[in-house]
């Protein structure tokens, strides 16, 4: 099997890694995708804890994200909102947590590991850097075939509790990050009713 290569976000790979978004994403609206002027914006706002996978140089993968101070006792928000439409302006160089924006993986090459290594580089970041962890929303794909038996916070924590798969969720949690809550109307995605799950990713070795 081809060796998967983790490397830093780079100007070179942006135009890639506008392609690869439409292929994870076909059916985001061109709003909602992140495109080659974001991530040159990513090269330039936080290129240490902006991720990508390459197998034989091409790019199949992606974790992209950036550092801030959330406020959990008020966790509602929407992604566009929290990412300022991709350009992570909202990057705080002295944030104490990393909001982790997106872990896509190419069709082709799911199951192989890369959204693993892609979740250790991010881990190995916020080490390195002495933050806190790592916070996101996740959306539950999964949820789309429980609406009529339960509610989405039902499903949730079902699936936090190993009752049910979910297809993301059950992987994050497989990865360390723990179940925090709901955050409602946090993006557009009928699966999930534009619902998604707060996770968090605390850092053991943090020492603030």
């Amino acid at each position: 099997m081809a060796q998967i290569i983790i490397d830093t976000i780079k100007p070179k790979y942006a135009k890639a890694l506008e392609q690869l978004q439409r292929k994870t994403f076909p059916t985001l609206g061109e709003d909602e995708l992140m495109l080659e002027k974001h991530f040159l914006r990513h090269c330039e706002i936080f290129p240490e804890g902006n991720f990508v996978a390459l197998i034989e140089r091409k790019v199949v993968g992606l974790g992209a994200g950036f550092l801030c101070n959330f406020d959990f006792e008020h966790p509602n928000h929407t992604f566009m909102e929290m990412i300022d439409g991709g350009y992570f302006t909202n990057h705080d160089p002295n944030g104490v947590w990393y909001y982790g924006s997106d872990i896509s993986v190419h069709p082709k090459y799911r199951r192989r590991g890369i959204g693993k290594r892609l979740y250790e580089a991010r881990k190995n970041c916020v080490k390195v850097l002495n933050r806190r962890g790592i916070v996101a929303g996740g959306l539950i794909p999964g949820y789309v075939n429980y609406k009529d038996t339960l509610t989405v916070l039902e499903y949730a924590e079902k699936v936090a509790k190993g009752k049910i798969y979910d297809s993301t969720l059950s992987f994050q949690i497989k990865q360390g990050f723990q179940f925090r809550g709901m955050i409602e109307n946090y993006l557009e995605d009928s699966a999930s009713d534009n619902w998604a799950t707060l996770i968090v990713w605390e850092n053991p070795d943090y020492t603030g």
